[in-house]
């Protein structure tokens, strides 16, 4: 039986490949009996969420089960826990503090309920506690200083007891809490750093108090800032500190637009976000705490949630590429969300607007979807590989799976974002890819191959050969969704012979991603 005669006539049908790049064949070796170890799954260790009072709604939970069933994301984090709209802090007519977490409740026991746990972000201020009233974005977090730390440390303390009645110290210990967002961003933080640090400390000793296992750290600061000055302060003031974070977009300008207007360009630096993460690992060994966790709580191609890069096909091989190439430097990386259900510049008015979500706002998958979904078929035993842009996993049964990708930064000079990803974008031929394994078992395999790209697993292309409509009737969700499943393309039975060996060439375009399975009968 000819394979690769098979698989490419099979996918002739279904691939559009424009002439373009100069082709050439690119070769991924493996051997099943090679193992490089365990697979460091920090890719879905945590998943964002915009804020709190949002994840009380319905169509969010929906999404957020069947994201996590696909996925397997562990943790979510989220901001506006603590802000007005959650109903957690006030002032009674007679000055008595009133803590009340009802909403907070209903909210977490849907996360645990689903097989999740908090990645605690303890932000905004409530108003009656803020010493000011500046705010940030369409539902308006406080972001000023607490008018007193000592309030500010009780709120935090009773807030970690309730949650250790409600849900046992066992469980609470598992969780992670990290103190506010972004503080060295103005918009974000209406203090000093100094004071920042100040706000952490407070929060740090309140939840040791209930618990000294509790994990704590931060300074969730954007553009991979403020963490040799985070762990330098907890030295010396011997303050609690079990992990740093910090955040990072793949776009060259600015930090904060959550209305899209600047324009933003996608760095052509191929070590964009990746470059930020490595430096800080380094900046970790170098400190006096060489040994802390490194997560980042936020990271994405872009930091607005008006960019169409968001939504294209090109997000997909984007996403796999950094993760590719952080390797074992951090303990997450917290994809920043997974859904547009997310209106920090209000509620949207168009079906694809460029939102950070993994899922539109009526659940339809987007390419990046896919990138965590493959993520998430691969075996616990990660293969030996040279290959720089691949993945290839087996599991105890002897499948084995190779998740290999295309990226390429196809954004012309000259053009931002905004003005090229709302385009129907064909992509290049880039050659063959072939994949050789040695060492299987002999027998009957299924061989099952998965893509995204350009028109595959494409809702967004789909969407722009609609004609953009704003808003999506009944039908179009369905069809919309039916484009974008991420069930294989193609699946047909093999032997493998006593040599043990698979060979199987295939298209690729600029930014194509393949899952290939081969499952043992």
């Amino acid at each position: 039986m000819n394979i690769n005669l098979i698989f490419r006539l099979l996918l002739g049908c279904v691939l559009t490949v424009t002439v373009g790049a100069v082709a050439q064949e690119r070769r991924i070796v493996l051997d099943a009996n090679q193992v490089q170890g365990p697979l460091n799954t920090f890719f879905k260790t945590s998943v964002g969420a915009g804020r709190a009072n949002e994840g009380l709604r319905a169509d969010w939970q929906q999404q957020l089960a069947q994201v996590k069933q696909d996925a397997g994301f562990h943790f979510i984090r989220m901001h506006g826990l603590l802000t007005d709209d959650m109903g957690v802090y006030r002032i009674d007519s007679q000055g008595r503090e009133q803590y009340n977490f009802q909403y907070v409740d209903v909210l977490y026991d849907y996360i645990l309920s689903i097989g999740m746990k908090p990645f605690v972000e303890l932000g905004f201020m409530p108003s009656a506690l803020a010493s000011g009233d500046k705010t940030i974005f369409w539902w308006r977090g406080n972001v000023t200083p607490p008018h007193s730390y000592d309030k500010w440390e009780k709120l935090v303390q009773t807030l970690v007891e309730h949650w250790t009645k409600r849900y046992g110290a066992e469980e609470v210990a598992s969780w992670y809490f990290e103190v506010w967002n972004e503080p060295n961003l103005d918009g974000f933080w209406a203090g000093t750093q100094a004071e920042y640090f100040k706000l952490y400390a407070h929060a740090a000793r309140a939840i040791k108090r209930v618990d000294s296992r509790y994990r704590i750290g931060g300074p969730a600061t954007a553009g991979a800032a403020w963490i040799p000055e985070m762990i330098a302060y907890a030295n010396r003031h011997k303050v609690p500190l079990d992990f740093v974070s910090t955040h990072a977009y793949g776009v060259h300008q600015g930090f904060l637009d959550e209305y899209g207007t600047t324009g933003t360009v996608l760095a052509k630096d191929e070590w964009a976000v990746s470059g930020d993460v490595l430096k800080n690992r380094q900046e970790i060994a170098a400190s006096p705490m060489p040994g802390l966790e490194l997560h980042y709580t936020e990271w994405s191609s872009s930091y607005t949630p008006a960019d169409p890069m968001h939504d294209s096909y090109h997000s997909a091989a984007y996403i796999l590429q950094k993760l590719k190439q952080v390797g074992d430097a951090v303990q997450s990386m917290s994809y920043w969300v997974f859904t547009d259900i997310f209106e920090e510049a209000g509620p949207r008015f168009e079906a694809f607007h460029g939102g950070f979500g993994l899922m539109n706002t009526q659940g339809i998958k987007k390419p990046a979807y896919f990138a965590y979904q493959f993520l998430n078929q691969l075996g616990p035993d990660e293969l030996r590989n040279a290959d720089q842009q691949s993945f290839a996993a087996r599991d105890a049964q002897g499948n084995v799976q190779v998740l290999l990708w295309d990226f390429t930064y196809t954004l012309p000079d000259g053009v931002n974002n905004q003005q090229y990803f709302i385009k129907d974008l064909p992509a290049a031929n880039k050659g063959d890819v072939n994949v050789q394994v040695k060492g299987l078992k002999r027998g009957r395999y299924t061989l099952s191959l998965s893509q995204v790209g350009y028109r595959q697993n494409d809702a967004y292309t789909a969407y722009i050969n609609m004609g953009s409509p704003a808003q999506l009737t009944r039908q179009q969700v369905v069809d919309l969704k039916a484009q974008a499943t991420g069930e294989p393309q193609q699946q047909r039975a093999i032997r493998v012979g006593k040599d043990g060996a698979f060979n199987l060439s295939l298209p690729l375009r600029e930014n194509d991603v393949y899952l290939l399975e081969l499952q043992r009968q």
